[in-house]
């Protein structure tokens, strides 16, 4: 395995864990009614989250380069396949992080209210201090978190089928399209400015669809008409989606690459 597949590997981990986490922050809003604030923070770790992925490109060309010489772009697949896999890992290290970073974030939102500097707040972080809370607020996940899954009938099927839809496509998008890049070597540039298209398919359907389902249910809790286990259910349904959302782009990766393929080729 080269040094460029490791280090995409490893930022594959950090950005899907960051990726998993920010949906803790969702939670630490209803919990201290600081909505704007701690929605501003959720959306940078969305905005990085839902971005990143971009990287593997310039780190992989060197390896996609190789495989085009060699005529092999089954062993390009396998290497696919291991990004993939360590993006699940990740997810589900992220999940079981949550309940640790759900008290981090609540106390950073009240210093940030109190301080109201994103400066100040980064330097307390990485304090004394702000090392003791981190280890004070070390969480173990709880199972009775798991048991919540059995309530499917309490979230709209549509919101949890697009959210698992939705995070699938922008987990495969760049990759399906350098794969196909490599089952074209001479459209693999128009193959891979599809990815661009893929990505914004998926943050459509997020943006339009599983978003405003979730800020509609915060206000729901902020005015009493829902409660707040019925919210965090909400979370651990959409957490429970990136999961299997990232087992299904392990499915949809040939597939995708070949309908980049055909449109590269249509168009």
């Amino acid at each position: 395995m080269s040094t460029q597949v490791i280090i995409v590997l490893i930022l594959t981990v950090i950005i899907s864990i960051i990726s998993t986490l920010a949906y803790s922050v969702r939670i630490v809003a209803v919990r201290t009614g600081r909505i704007a604030v701690s929605f501003a923070v959720f959306n940078i770790f969305a905005l990085i989250s839902r971005t990143a992925n971009s990287v593997q490109a310039p780190l992989l060309a060197k390896t996609i380069e190789n495989t085009i010489k060699t005529g092999n772009p089954q062993s390009l697949l396998s290497t696919f396949r291991w990004i993939l896999l360590s993006t699940t890992l990740a997810t589900i290290i992220g999940s079981a992080l949550m309940p640790t970073f759900i008290k981090i974030f609540v106390k950073a939102v009240e210093s940030f209210s109190i301080n109201r500097s994103i400066p100040k707040l980064l330097l307390h972080g990485f304090s004394k201090s702000g090392i003791l809370q981190f280890k004070n607020s070390v969480t173990r996940p709880k199972k009775e978190n798991l048991s919540h899954l059995k309530f499917l009938k309490i979230m709209p099927k549509k919101i949890i089928l697009l959210n698992t839809l939705a995070f699938s496509i922008s987990t495969v998008g760049v990759l399906a399209s350098l794969y196909a890049g490599c089952l074209n070597p001479e459209l693999r540039t128009t193959c891979s400015t599809l990815s661009a298209v893929i990505n914004g398919l998926s943050t459509i359907l997020m943006v339009i669809f599983i978003d405003p389902y979730i800020s509609i249910l915060t206000d729901d809790v902020i005015k009493g008409e829902c409660t707040q286990l019925q919210f965090d259910r909400c979370i651990i349904f959409i957490v429970g989606g990136l999961i299997v959302g990232t087992i299904l782009a392990q499915i949809l990766l040939v597939p995708a690459a070949q309908i980049i393929s055909f449109i590269a080729k249509t168009i």
